[in-house]
């Protein structure tokens, strides 16, 4: 793509746009370097990766990529044999380490998003994590060498660190005793990294040791006490040895990081390519774009397309189509109308689409790809060259009728204008005719009436105009393709208060045909907001009917889903009524041929007909009336304090309080439990007169049992450690191996609270924090004896 028209429409200051959401590096340099492309497979896949970090910046506030410096100077000085700084490790470790930190969060995504590009650039990352850890543990994030570089150096800075403590005690001592009175400031101070005293310069005499300096009046004296020389001389030693090893530890971090310089490199690129889909996805949504369809046969189809750079709460979206039905559009009407802004807005979207970049227009508009762009906009006369309007603008049209080619796009602004009308309307004609020859796409822009026709009776070829409100006077710069824009000068004359006679008088100076075209243009423009008009109306009830028709699909789906599982339900209660007669049959008939081979002869009459009478009980009675099946339907809904069976358990319960629809909290014993409605059935309470023990058969690993996990966030503490309790009960019973509680983070009081009761559990084999990917110190998991 030729670089003039990047700045011409504008894209520079796109990239410039771009550069604000960028933080690395390699992502400044892939914005600069960002420029439209005409193969439609690099165009895809650029805009893949948009789409991407709009998904990942939607639903995960996007990748996260810090601040990254560029180490590519340090790369190469290890490559070379020379020793890296700290500063320069610190940067090298924060590459690193977001490689692993960015890996980690994709690696958590690929069941949650689905991707179309991001997860094969993850692919190509190098994770080092025994160089991380090493740089890590030896380098902090500002650059300096830890004490757990190495031990030699822990234990000198140990050395140097009680050296220090003994200095200081012992210069506190002539702070604070007999010598202070001698002192200008009771403080220490330090002069060529040696501990001294400010000394006034009368008492001289008074403290033995070693001048190193005086102030700039010479009324104190920085003395070095005698008795302290010795320790600073050993200080001094080990800040040497300090420096040394320091020194000899970044040589050797170099060398460990010399093998690994390529990967580190790529990775650093593939990171700042990362970044780059964060800054393309953000910038999107800061403008409210959208991903656009890729036209392989170049049609372009932008809905209400708006101009990138322009305040998008001014500026007025157009419908701009080319490419299908017609390659030329020739937009005429006044100035001050939009016409240049609506040329720019296509080419500039079209080179952002190019670019891989979502473009400011609704969803589904289609771009196309062009081989180039042209565009003469504006004007382009140049002083230098002692160059005229016209010979700029015509300078301009020689230049890109010779680069042309079938697939590109052209926009020329003000066609032919800076000259003799009809010479102009001319050229301008025969300009379009040459472009129409070669066959790229072009829009032009003009004041000449002559192009009207032109666009009229070309195949191929199509007017607009920008919209002007006769009524006010003013333009509303809505471009409308398919009309042909018509002079106003009559009507705003004559609103302005020209007197009637004049604007008459110069009506009929002007030629029938031209008083024919301006008909035919306002017979246009009345019948197209006619159309527009009932295209509002059929569109607003589409809309409603098919908002009415999900409605209607997303009821029957319900209703069908629903349906299915009372279905799937009542077979189950059937087979289980069947399965029960068919075992009281069985024992019926097996207690009659008992008796027929007891010997004691025929069966007689009346055991016969009890036999009869209970196979007849086996048929179920058939369905209630309405009335009554309410009627059992209300005796058996559930309230606090009925009497249930618990069906998982085969235990009896009082209820006490519904948690939501589909769960109850039941009093089962000593025990409180959170069980399902469907396995709760309501029984008749006990006779109070005859009370009965309860015997308690429990039975484990039930697919009903409570859930594997609780979660106690949000909880009150009191509640959250009744719950904690009863859930760990429950799953006692049924014979979980382990569970998890999720507590969350918040005060830590409940996190707390778990901890202390878990310890005291003496059927709880071991409990700790669950993994990073798993909820980290926000939940713990609980392993039973």
């Amino acid at each position: 793509m030729n670089k003039k028209i990047l700045t011409t429409l504008g894209f520079d200051q796109i990239r410039t746009a771009l550069l604000q959401y960028v933080v690395t590096a390699a992502g400044h340099n892939r914005v600069r370097a960002l420029t439209p492309t005409a193969d439609a497979k690099t165009v895809q896949t650029a805009l893949d990766e948009t789409a991407d970090g709009a998904s990942i910046l939607r639903l995960q506030g996007g990748i996260p990529i810090p601040e990254l410096e560029d180490i590519g100077p340090a790369l190469k000085r290890v490559e070379i044999g020379a020793t890296l700084n700290g500063h320069e490790f610190a940067a090298l470790t924060r590459v690193l380490r977001t490689v692993s930190a960015v890996d980690d969060f994709l690696t958590g995504l690929t069941e949650k998003i689905d991707l179309r590009r991001v997860y094969q650039l993850q692919e190509t990352l190098t994770r080092l994590p025994q160089l991380t850890r090493r740089l890590y543990t030896a380098v902090d994030e500002e650059g300096n060498v830890t004490d757990e570089a190495s031990e030699q150096l822990k234990a000198i800075r140990n050395q140097i660190r009680q050296l220090e403590a003994n200095i200081r005690s012992r210069m506190d001592s002539y702070i604070h005793g007999n010598t202070a009175k001698y002192l200008s400031d009771p403080l220490v101070t330090l002069r060529d990294d040696r501990f001294v005293l400010p000394v006034r310069s009368d008492s001289r005499g008074q403290v033995p040791g070693v001048v190193h300096d005086q102030s700039a009046s010479g009324a104190t004296l920085f003395i070095e006490p005698q008795a302290v020389v010795d320790m600073n001389n050993r200080l001094r030693e080990a800040q040497i040895e300090e420096k040394n090893e320091v020194a000899r530890v970044l040589g050797e971090l170099s060398e460990e990081v010399a093998p690994y310089t390529k990967q580190i490199a790529r990775n650093a690129t593939i990171l700042g390519h990362f970044d780059f889909i964060n800054a393309k996805a953000r910038y999107a949504r800061a403008i409210k774009a959208t991903e656009p369809l890729v036209s392989a046969k170049n049609e372009v189809d932008l809905i209400q397309a708006r101009h990138p750079l322009l305040d998008p709460h001014h500026v007025v979206p157009n419908d701009i189509t080319l490419g299908k039905d017609y390659q030329a559009i020739v937009v005429t009407g006044p100035n001050t109308g939009g016409k240049t802004i609506t040329l720019k807005t296509l080419g500039l979207i079209q080179l952002m689409g190019q670019a891989g970049l979502f473009i400011p227009a609704h969803e589904e508009s289609q771009i196309g790809i062009f081989s180039e762009v042209f565009a003469d906009i504006g004007d382009e006369q140049s002083i230098e060259q002692s160059l005229s309007t016209f010979s700029g603008h015509m300078a301009n049209t020689v230049e890109i009728l010779d680069h042309i080619d079938d697939h590109a796009l052209v926009l020329f602004d003000e066609l032919g204008a800076g000259t003799d009308p009809q010479e102009g309307a001319a050229l301008a004609i025969a300009i379009l005719d040459e472009v129409g020859t070669i066959g790229a796409d072009v829009v032009a822009t003009t004041h000449y009436p002559e192009l009207k026709l032109y666009g009229y009776n070309t195949p191929g070829t199509i007017n607009a105009s920008m919209e002007f409100d006769a009524a006010t006077l003013q333009p509303t710069y809505r471009l409308l393709i398919g009309v042909p824009g018509r002079s106003n000068a009559f009507d705003i004359s004559r609103r302005l208060g020209l007197d009637s006679a004049i604007v008459d008088r110069a009506k009929a100076l002007i030629a029938d045909d031209s008083h024919d075209l301006n008909n035919m243009i306002a017979d246009l423009e009345s019948q197209r907001k006619a159309a527009e008009t009932e295209y509002k109306a059929v569109r607003q009830e589409l809309n409603a009917a098919q908002a009415l028709h999900d409605d209607l699909e997303k009821a029957y789906h319900t209703f069908e889903t629903q349906r299915d599982q009372q279905l799937k339900q009542a077979q189950s209660q059937a087979n289980l009524l069947v399965e029960k007669a068919q075992t009281k049959a069985d024992k019926i008939i097996k207690q009659l041929r008992a008796m027929q081979q007891s010997g004691a002869g025929s069966v007689k009459e009346n055991e016969l007909i009890d036999a009869k009478t209970a196979l007849k009980h086996l048929t179920p009675e058939s369905a209630p009336k309405n009335r009554v099946l309410r009627r059992e339907k209300r005796k058996q809904a559930l309230h606090p304090g009925d009497t249930v069976k618990v069906l998982s358990y085969d235990q009896t319960g009082d209820l006490l309080d519904q948690v939501d629809n589909d769960h109850w909290d039941v009093q089962l014993g000593i025990m409180r439990m959170r069980i399902k409605t469907s396995d709760i059935e309501k029984i008749a309470a006990p006779k109070a007169e005859t009370p009965k023990r309860r015997v308690v058969a429990v039975k484990g690993g039930s697919a009903s049992g409570p859930s594997t996990t609780l979660d106690l966030r949000g909880v009150r503490y009191d509640d959250a450690m009744q719950q904690l309790d009863s859930y760990i009960d429950s799953a006692l019973l049924a014979g979980y191996p382990q569970v998890t509680i999720v507590h969350g983070l918040g005060t830590g009081a409940i996190r707390n609270g778990v901890t202390q009761y878990l310890k005291r559990n003496s059927q709880v084999k071991k409990f700790g924090y669950a993994p990073q990917n798993a909820g980290g110190s926000g939940a713990t998991i609980v392993q039973f004896k």
